[in-house]
C-alpha cells in the first residue's frame, strides 16, 4: 500500500512570522482605543508579567538592590512590581504612538525644557537612557524639530514585528536608522553633516571596548560611545528624559552638558553615569531594571547575578 503524501509542515520562521503578524494587529488595534484603557490592559499584562517572569524579576530586584541599598525588602520589591506595570504600559502605548493620527499623539506627548539646546544649529549627540518611555522621547522630536535625526536600531528577530517597529521610528519627521553593526564611522560623519543623534548608550554590552566606572556606587561596565561620538563628531551633549504620565508623556530636554568632552574618556564616562543616576532618581520606577546592567565583572569579581 502506497504511503500517503505527507502535508507539508510550516518552517518556524513561518510559524514566527504568522504571530507577529497578529502581534503587530493587535498593537495596531491599542490605536483606537482610549488611553485609560490602554494603561489599564497594560497595568494587568505588568502584573501578570511580574508573577511568571521569574528570572527577569530577580534580576530587577538585584538591580534594585544594588542601587538603593538602604530600602528595604518590602520597598525594592514594590518599586519592582510598579517597574513591570511601566514596562507593560509603556509597551502597550507604542500601539498609539506609532499607530494613531499626529493630531492623537501630539495631546498625549507633552514636550517640554530647554527647547532651544535642539533648536539650535550645530551636530548634537542626544543622550536618551533607556527609560520605558524612549519611543515616546523620539516621537516627540521628530514631530517638533525640523531637523534631521538619526538613530542606531537593532533589527528584530521577527520579519513582521521589525517592520513594525521600523516604520513606527520613521513615522514622523526625518528620521534615519543605522544598523547596530555599521562602523561608528557613519555615525561620525552624520554629526559633522548637522545631523542629531539620538543615543541611548547605557547598557552593559560586555567587555569590549567597555570602561569600568561607577554606576550607583558600583562598578560597571560602560561603552564610552558619547564622549567618543561628541569629540570625532564636533557635537555637543544634551540629555532628553521620557517620563510615562496618566496623560501620557512629559519629555524634558535639559540644557547642554558644558565642557563635555573633556577628552578624558574614562572622566568623561563616568560622568555621563553621573548624569544618568540624576536622571534615575527623579522616576526611579521607569528606568529599565530587566536589563543585567552589572552582568560584565571586573577580572577576578564573581557574578552579582548568582542564585
Amino acid at each position: 500500500m502506497p504511503t500517503p503524501p505527507q502535508s507539508p509542515q510550516p518552517s518556524p520562521r513561518a510559524h514566527t512570522n504568522w504571530s507577529g503578524r497578529l502581534a503587530v494587529r493587535f498593537m495596531n488595534a491599542l490605536a483606537w482605543l482610549p488611553l485609560s484603557w490602554v494603561r489599564g490592559l497594560g497595568w494587568a499584562v505588568g502584573r501578570l508579567l511580574h508573577a511568571l517572569a521569574g528570572e527577569r524579576r530577580r534580576i530587577a530586584r538585584t538591580n534594585w538592590a544594588l542601587c538603593f541599598p538602604d530600602q528595604t525588602e518590602a520597598e525594592r520589591n514594590r518599586a519592582v512590581r510598579q517597574h513591570f506595570v511601566m514596562f507593560a504600559q509603556s509597551w502597550l502605548d507604542r500601539g498609539w504612538i506609532w499607530g494613531a493620527s499626529e493630531a492623537t499623539v501630539r495631546s498625549r506627548i507633552k514636550l517640554v525644557g530647554d527647547l532651544d539646546a535642539l533648536s539650535d544649529e550645530g551636530a548634537v549627540a542626544i543622550f536618551a537612557p533607556h527609560f520605558v518611555g524612549l519611543d515616546a522621547g523620539g516621537a516627540a522630536l521628530s514631530l517638533t524639530f525640523s531637523r534631521n535625526f538619526i538613530s542606531l536600531y537593532a533589527r528584530q528577530r521577527n520579519v513582521a514585528i521589525d517592520q513594525w517597529v521600523r516604520a513606527g521610528r520613521l513615522k514622523f519627521g526625518s528620521v534615519r536608522l543605522v544598523e547596530k553593526h555599521e562602523s561608528l564611522r557613519t555615525l561620525i560623519q552624520a554629526l559633522r553633516s548637522g545631523e542629531a543623534l539620538y543615543l541611548l548608550p547605557d547598557m552593559d554590552l560586555g567587555p569590549t571596548d567597555s570602561l569600568f566606572v561607577p554606576f550607583f556606587g558600583v562598578t560597571a561596565a560602560t561603552v564610552p560611545t558619547l564622549p567618543r561620538l561628541a569629540q570625532l563628531g564636533r557635537a555637543r551633549v544634551v540629555s532628553v528624559i521620557s517620563r510615562l504620565t496618566p496623560e501620557g508623556y512629559e519629555v524634558t530636554v535639559l540644557p547642554a552638558w558644558r565642557d563635555y568632552p573633556s577628552g578624558d574618556a574614562e572622566a568623561d564616562t563616568a560622568f555621563m553615569n553621573r548624569q544618568l543616576e540624576a536622571m534615575i532618581r527623579t522616576m526611579p520606577e521607569q528606568y529599565y531594571w530587566v536589563h543585567k546592567r552589572f552582568k560584565t565583572r571586573p577580572p577576578g569579581e564573581a557574578s552579582l547575578y548568582k542564585r
